[in-house]
């Protein structure tokens, strides 16, 4: 049977990975592109400092969950994820899915209204209902989280 330890420590290389591609599509990867969609066309070249700037926002926001999650790792490896300390960075996960959606409702809107073709705004419907899905899941996790604390706290009034 595969241990928590393990569990923890391959999440946590596989977390430093995520956070090390995040960083090189923030530095390279997302400008470049904007840069060559904008030499490429230069009737849509207003948009690469917008799209430049909102798509690393939305990277920003992954990084903090990535962040967040590594710290709850460390909770759990601690035997203190039922703590109030959890709660802070489960806060930070929810704000973070949070602000990504909201961004990403208000792409929605501007590009259904102005799209002639339904792939791109049926896309980013569906970006928006998976994000809404994260936000409200990480919402009732954070209440198991409540609950739980609240029930250990018991419990060691008891011992």
């Amino acid at each position: 049977m595969i241990t928590e330890r393990r569990v923890v420590a391959t999440l946590r290389v596989f977390l430093a990975g995520l956070f090390a591609l995040l960083v090189l599509f923030q530095v390279m990867s997302l400008p470049g592109q904007f840069a060559h969609m904008a030499r490429e066309n230069p009737e849509s070249a207003y948009l690469r400092w917008p799209l430049t700037a909102l798509t690393i926002f939305w990277v920003v926001c992954v990084q903090i969950v990535v962040i967040a999650t590594w710290k709850l790792l460390t909770l759990v490896r601690r035997d203190r994820i039922f703590s109030g300390a959890a709660f802070v960075w489960v806060d930070a996960i929810v704000r973070a899915i949070v602000a990504a959606g909201v961004s990403l409702g208000v792409v929605f809107l501007v590009v259904g209204f102005r799209a002639d073709d339904p792939g791109p705004v049926l896309l980013l419907f569906l970006l928006c209902m998976i994000v809404g899905v994260a936000a409200l899941l990480m919402m009732v996790m954070r209440a198991l989280l409540r609950k739980a604390t609240d029930l250990r706290a018991d419990l060691e009034g008891v011992i």
